[in-house]
């Protein structure tokens, strides 16, 4: 079985998203699957420095990359259109069993639903959140004039639509789109090396007592993120003991409205931002924190929140979080409304009685061993190709 995967990025400037997919495919490599990736060589605002319309090693997978149109205009960069991807998949598609097409509202994405259809290859779409209720809320007119003109054909005619929560299953079910939909959640590939005496050491990184609590933030910096609650909610417990770090980047522009707000809210000299981190460093970030904290609107997923878990550092979610209501029904930490006084109240919770946050955690790291590796996953994903597979065939 021969499936390429579609996917508008690999950088890991689109943060979590990119890294699963490149984990996917390594777990597909290990089921026996033969199976490459066609992408842009989009790098954010830059460009990957990798050769371009030729197939070639990337992270140990097959990876075709093609040049991005890279216009001033953000929003067309953002697109990422490339018309040598199209000239290439169009001539090389009947090469592959199946796609499995990642994202939609871009081009490539698209493109190749729409060149599967027209020759007749079977495919199937992972959204990746982007179908999500409050996602499809952000710039409202476009993504509705475009999923009615363009992209509910393609998801119409798809032999199925891989969502990776009850949530956003949910959310797309309510969509009425034709093709059938399966949840299967994404994965870990790699379970980090645990750090011996990561609390002290992170401490000392930081410049921090010994015992000083600290709640970690490890996200791109993005308005969906919810800092201008999480922050606010901080702030009023200012009168408790705690270092407050973030780690991620964004815009120039929205990290100043981050800092601002940070002195607004009074825990500027209690917060350290130590930007985009990868490696070790994350690993010890996560390790030596207390709590793990995502406040998002709207996270299909969270591959971060998983990273946390499996090295015993207890969450606190809200419900936009993916995996938030199992964090909550099984008591791997705290789930709370997206509220400033909510959040508050489930911050002093956890400063209140940091040996139960404790106890989560080592509760976690068994329940996300047991249940978010990719050997396991990808055994299922195999099935649901070859079901794929096995179906009537699609329509031009």
């Amino acid at each position: 079985m021969k499936i390429l995967h579609v996917i508008p990025s690999i950088s890991p400037a689109r943060g979590g998203t990119s890294r699963a997919i490149l984990d996917m495919v390594h777990a597909l490599q290990v089921q026996g699957i033969d199976v490459e990736i066609a992408t842009t060589n989009d790098d954010g605002d830059d460009l990957l420095d990798v050769p371009l319309g030729e197939c070639t090693l990337f992270d140990r997978i097959p990876t075709y990359f093609f040049p991005r149109f890279s216009p001033s205009i953000p929003a067309v960069r953002e697109f990422a259109f490339s018309g040598s991807f199209t000239t290439w998949l169009f001539q090389n598609i009947a090469r592959y069993d199946a796609i499995h097409v990642h994202a939609i509202f871009s081009y490539t994405s698209t493109i190749a639903m729409f060149i599967a259809r027209l020759r007749r290859v079977p495919y199937l779409i992972t959204p990746h959140g982007l179908l999500c209720e409050w996602s499809l809320q952000q710039s409202t007119q476009k993504k509705q004039a475009y999923l009615k003109l363009i992209e509910r054909s393609n998801l119409d005619c798809a032999r199925s639509i891989h969502l990776t929560c009850q949530q956003e299953q949910d959310d797309v079910l309510a969509l009425n789109f034709k093709s059938p939909t399966f949840v299967l959640p994404l994965a870990l590939t790699e379970i980090p090396v645990q750090i011996p005496d990561a609390a002290n050491l992170l401490r000392y990184s930081l410049n921090c007592p010994a015992d000083e609590p600290i709640i970690l933030f490890l996200s791109r910096l993005h308005y969906k993120k919810g800092l201008d609650y999480l922050i606010p909610a901080l702030g009023k417990l200012r009168d408790r003991r705690f270092t407050f770090v973030i780690a991620g980047n964004g815009t120039p522009a929205y990290e100043a409205e981050i800092q601002a707000l940070l002195v607004t809210s009074g825990i500027e000299d209690r917060t350290q931002m130590v930007g985009f981190v990868e490696g070790e460093h994350k690993d010890l970030l996560i390790q030596g924190s207390d709590l793990f904290v995502l406040t998002s609107h709207s996270e299909n997923f969270g591959i971060a929140v998983l990273e946390a878990l499996v090295v015993g550092t207890p969450v606190l979610l809200t419900p936009g979080v993916g995996l938030a209501t199992v964090v909550r029904d099984n008591d791997l930490g705290y789930m709370t409304d997206l509220d400033i006084d909510a959040i508050t109240t489930a911050l002093d919770r956890y400063l209140t009685d940091p040996d139960r946050a404790k106890l989560m955690g080592a509760h976690a790291r068994q329940f996300t061993l047991e249940n978010y590796t990719w050997d396991k996953i990808a055994t299922d994903l195999v099935q649901f190709y070859r079901s794929t597979l096995d179906l009537p065939p699609i329509p031009s």
